[in-house]
């Protein structure tokens, strides 16, 4: 999923207001330097992500035989490739 900037900047508020309403929490730094940090994380996951998509992509269509985009076989191998790379990361 691509999101804007200005989403993302939507997001980082919404996460750094639910953090700042819980008893538990304490900030330890400004409101501000929390959701700029929640910001660089989204989008660094978020450009991962994008990364992840586009090498599942070349790999489907790098097969020796075409595959058409959009096909029930294109999509099996899609998200076996991108949850690979999911995988990948997340360890």
């Amino acid at each position: 999923m691509r999101l804007t900037r200005d989403k993302i900047n939507v997001l980082s508020h919404a996460v750094s207001d639910k953090l700042a309403s819980v008893d538990e929490i304490e900030f330890i730094e400004d409101r501000n330097t929390i959701r700029l940090a929640v910001f660089d994380l989204l989008l660094t996951w978020l450009k991962r992500e994008e990364a992840i998509e586009a090498t599942a992509r070349k790999m489907v269509v790098s097969q020796s035989r075409k595959i058409p985009e959009g096909s029930p076989e294109w999509e099996v191998l899609f998200r076996k490739y991108y949850e690979e790379g999911l995988r990948d990361i997340t360890e």
